[in-house]
Order: structure tokens, then C-alpha cells, then sequence
């Protein structure tokens, strides 16, 4: 089965995973879920998504997982991964055709530390957005993430390649592409004019085949944003 509209508390149970698939619970405008999304979806994995309401779950989902995040992956064997980089690995691992993460030891340990680098990003993206709504001066916090992909950029450069693994998309795009995908939600594309190849780079992968399925309209990411920052998100936004 797959839903659309999320499950909450007093939802029944979804059955059972069904043979030769793997299960998602995500929900819909979840960044971090979107890059196990994109993972399933590049790698062609047949895969049912059942969507958790986030601020009222359901005691099932608890018991499969006690810290209650998306993405959470449940295999027909009653197996349960959780958190994105984990779930990710593991979708490239169990599932070899079409590989994202390089081959070689060296490489991987690379793209580790580039997703660990990037980790200290992300906070930019909500505490940014969240201090200009309470009024306050966020200027030396873009100052700060301009610096973040200003480091970016410059790896890019060092590179020269399309994309962070080569010049095909690799783990790291899809690991990052949801942050940047919310830039103008989070109104912080400015923050990309004095960086070129990362402005390319947003422009390469917005045009990935994997990243148009699994994206919504800006318009229905705002109406959620909005229902979000007012405190009460509507995640069956747009159903």
C-alpha cells in the first residue's frame, strides 16, 4: 500500500510489507525523508510510503521506532532502519544496480566527511528563516552560510566537475539537494549570487529526472511553510 495523507494517532496499522518491496515512512515536505525518496526513486526500488504525521504519530509507528523520525525503512522481514545517511547506505548496499556511493574505500570515506561537513550547514536553513520571523537580524547568520557555500563552491572549483562525486550525481548531491531545493521557501537564494559553480550545480541537479519526481510545486511548499511557521503544520497540505 501507499499513502498520501498521513497517518496519526488512533490510524490503523499499515499491513504487513509487501514481498519484493521495502516500506518508507516519511512525510511529505520532510527534507531529510526526501533524500531517502531520492534514493529509492534514482535507484529504481519498488517501495510503498506510508506518510506519518509528525506532531501526533501513531503508537504502531513508536513501537517501530521509539525516536519517532522520518525516514524510517521496514523490509517484508519486520527489519527497521532509521536516519537518513543510514537508510540511504543501506538502500545502496542491499540494492547494487544503479550505485551511488563510489567504489572505493577512499572515496566513500570522502563523501562521509563532506556529508559530515555538510551537517553543520543545515541548522543555517531553519535558524535563519526562523529568527527573521521573530523580528530579528539574521544578516551575520547569512554572512555566515554564504561562507558555508562559498567552501562549497570552491570545492567545486578545485574539482572541476558537475556534480560533488564527479560528473555524474552521486550520494552527496541527493544528500544535499533538499536543503537547496527550500532556498527560495527559505527566501536565502541570495546567498548563492557570489558562488557560480554551486548556482550551476543547483541548476544541474534541479534537471535530474529523480529530483522532478520527487519535488513538489513551490507553491505547495509554501502553503506548508506557512501552516508550519504559524505553528500548526498541515502535512496533507495540497492533497
Amino acid at each position: 500500500m501507499s499513502t498520501e495523507k498521513c497517518f496519526a494517532k488512533g490510524s490503523p496499522a499499515p499491513g504487513p510489507v509487501p514481498k519484493d518491496h521495502i516500506r518508507i515512512y516519511s512525510m511529505r515536505f520532510c527534507p531529510f525523508a526526501q533524500r531517502t525518496r531520492l534514493v529509492l526513486n534514482a535507484k529504481g526500488i519498488k517501495h510503498d510510503t506510508i506518510n506519518i504525521n509528525l506532531k501526533d504519530k501513531p503508537d504502531w509507528f513508536l513501537e517501530k521506532n521509539p525516536l519517532g523520525l522520518v525516514p524510517t525503512l521496514e523490509t517484508p522481514a519486520g527489519e527497521v532502519i532509521y536516519e537518513s545517511p543510514i537508510t540511504c547506505e543501506y538502500l545502496d548496499e542491499v540494492y547494487p544496480e544503479n550505485q551511488l556511493l563510489p567504489s572505493t574505500p577512499f572515496a566513500k570515506a570522502q563523501q562521509r566527511m563532506m556529508l559530515e561537513h555538510f551537517s553543520k550547514v543545515v541548522p543555517y536553513f531553519y535558524k535563519i528563516p526562523t529568527g527573521r520571523n521573530k523580528g530579528e537580524d539574521v544578516s551575520g547568520l547569512e554572512t555566515e552560510l554564504k561562507q558555508k557555500f562559498a567552501k562549497l563552491n570552491e570545492d567545486l572549483v578545485n574539482k572541476k566537475t558537475q556534480f560533488f562525486g564527479g560528473d555524474t550525481i552521486t550520494m552527496i548531491d541527493y544528500m544535499m539537494w533538499p536543503f537547496f531545493e527550500r532556498l527560495e521557501i527559505f527566501e536565502l537564494k541570495h546567498c548563492l549570487d557570489s558562488t557560480p559553480e554551486l548556482k550551476k550545480w543547483t541548476e544541474h541537479m534541479s534537471e535530474d529526472p529523480t529530483v522532478k519526481a520527487t519535488r513538489h510545486s513551490m507553491d505547495t511548499y509554501k502553503g506548508f511553510y506557512k501552516t508550519y511557521t504559524e505553528g500548526n503544520p498541515n502535512y496533507d497540505y495540497g492533497l
